[in-house]
């Protein structure tokens, strides 16, 4: 026999269902391993497409920048380790 549960006590349940699912206490620390991650990545991809000699498709006058893909390299190297050691501890 199946009993049906009151339509209030199933939102409850459900909003913490949500709230494990989404680990919210751990969301900000993952965005910020993830957006350093890909500071790093993008920056390494142009500074080695620079020292291969490649240009971007599409752009008349490229400019290189070395001074702020190596701000932005570090930025984002700073975030990632921030982000870890806040998922570790």
């Amino acid at each position: 026999m199946k009993v049906l549960a009151h339509p209030r006590s199933l939102f409850r349940v459900s909003v913490t269902v949500v709230g494990d699912l989404f680990d919210v206490e751990n969301l900000l620390p993952e965005l910020i391993v993830g957006l350093g991650l890909a500071l790093i990545v993008g920056n390494g991809l142009a500074w080695w497409k620079h020292r291969r000699g490649e240009s971007p498709a599409g752009v008349e006058s490229p400019q290189y920048r070395a001074g702020r893909v190596a701000f932005l390299t570090v930025v984002g190297l700073l975030m990632t380790v921030w982000g870890v050691v806040s998922l570790l501890t």
